[in-house]
């Protein structure tokens, strides 16, 4: 709540023509933004142009801004709508790296290096591992559009379904199916890999 509280504040600011405030919100939220865009376009040299982009229209937007949902929520909703039109402008598809799915925190995306192996990560874990990845990555690209950003959100991004219901602009029942579907198409696509039985994910 605090953090929010704090998102308010800044707005405020930012509406009484302090710009200082808004730069304090672009290097708070800069690097998940990006990571979100990350997720959803393949080509890296046009996350950081999306991002810009993502805060401008943000920036021009503000004074449209209730408060009404969260400051970070508003702002995903611009993110993935411009990264939206951009890949239509470009005739794109956008889609999900299996890193994604398979880290589902904020930690250093730059881990340690392959080579380095613990001694849990023996090379059959290791190639195991990397099928996994690649099956994940199959199933999210196989998803519709609504889904992969639904799972995206929820598994990736960590969002409330209130807070994805207000990104993707549909009610709250929307997201669970979506997000249901999406995990069951995933855990189609593991179960043989994982030789796990149907009615279990993974």
């Amino acid at each position: 709540m605090a953090d929010a509280d704090s998102d308010a504040l800044l707005v405020e600011r930012i509406k009484r023509g302090d710009s200082r405030a808004f730069e304090m919100l672009v290097v708070k939220y800069q690097r998940r933004i990006e990571r979100l865009i990350g997720r959803m376009v393949r080509d890296s040299d046009l996350v950081q142009d999306i991002a810009q982009e993502t805060f401008i229209r943000a920036y021009r937007a503000l004074p449209n801004f209730r408060g009404e949902s969260a400051f970070y929520t508003w702002l995903y909703r611009i993110a993935v709508n411009t990264a939206k039109k951009a890949l239509v402008e470009l005739k794109r598809d956008p889609v999900i790296y299996e890193s994604a799915l398979l880290s589902g925190d904020d930690a250093d995306e730059t881990s340690r290096p392959e080579s380095t192996l613990t001694d849990a990560e023996t090379p059959e874990a290791v190639l195991a591992s990397r099928e996994i990845a690649a099956a994940v990555n199959a199933a999210v690209e196989n998803l519709s559009e609504d889904l992969r950003q639904a799972v995206t959100l929820r598994e990736i991004e960590g969002l409330s379904y209130e807070e994805i219901a207000e990104v993707m602009n549909c009610p709250i029942g929307t997201v669970r199916s979506r997000i249901f579907r999406a995990r069951e198409a995933i855990a189609a696509r593991l179960r043989p890999l994982l030789d796990t039985t149907d009615g279990r994910r993974w």
